[in-house]
């Protein structure tokens, strides 16, 4: 399924979150069902569909790594987000994160461990865009595979806070 934004694709993976989310509010304010109810069962079942394609959309682009996995769909590659990566400086980081997660007691020291978190997913969301317009699909698989690591840790955080 190819995302549209506007009446164009863009295959650019560098979003401006404020345009993006502009053009979400846009399109769901067409297809709302208030707008739609006098409509036709018909009708009202398209605009429904449409709206969970858009919504569908934005969760999608609204993030680096379900971007970054999208972009690399449209290019014919399939990320194992899966894939253990032979690194073992990032594994005994991870380690390290979910004990420091673990050992957490308040929802400051989880917010601080969120915002490195956050921090290592947008320099790992450059790398891929860096690589992905260069067309080094090995480096960007990478890229996706190490922001995988970063998000579950902050998928970790978010469940104890």
């Amino acid at each position: 399924m190819k995302y549209f934004i506007g009446l164009r694709r863009d295959r650019g993976y560098n979003i401006k979150d404020n345009s993006l989310e502009g053009k979400y509010k846009d399109w769901q304010k067409k297809l709302h069902p208030d707008l739609v109810h006098s409509k036709s069962e018909k009708e009202r079942a398209f605009a429904a569909e449409q709206s969970a394609l858009v919504i569908d959309a934005y969760r999608t682009l609204s993030k680096p790594l379900p971007r970054a996995l999208y972009m690399m769909q449209l290019e014919g590659i399939h990320v194992d987000e899966e894939k253990t990566i032979n690194d073992p400086e990032l594994l005994m980081e991870m380690m390290e994160v979910r004990e420091s997660v673990s050992e957490a007691s308040d929802s400051q020291t989880l917010g601080k461990i969120q915002s490195q978190m956050k921090r290592k997913v947008e320099t790992l969301s450059k790398s891929f865009q860096e690589a992905f317009e260069k067309r080094d699909f090995d480096r960007a698989v990478e890229a996706t595979q190490r922001m995988r690591y970063y998000e579950r840790a902050m998928e970790e955080t978010v469940k104890k806070l």
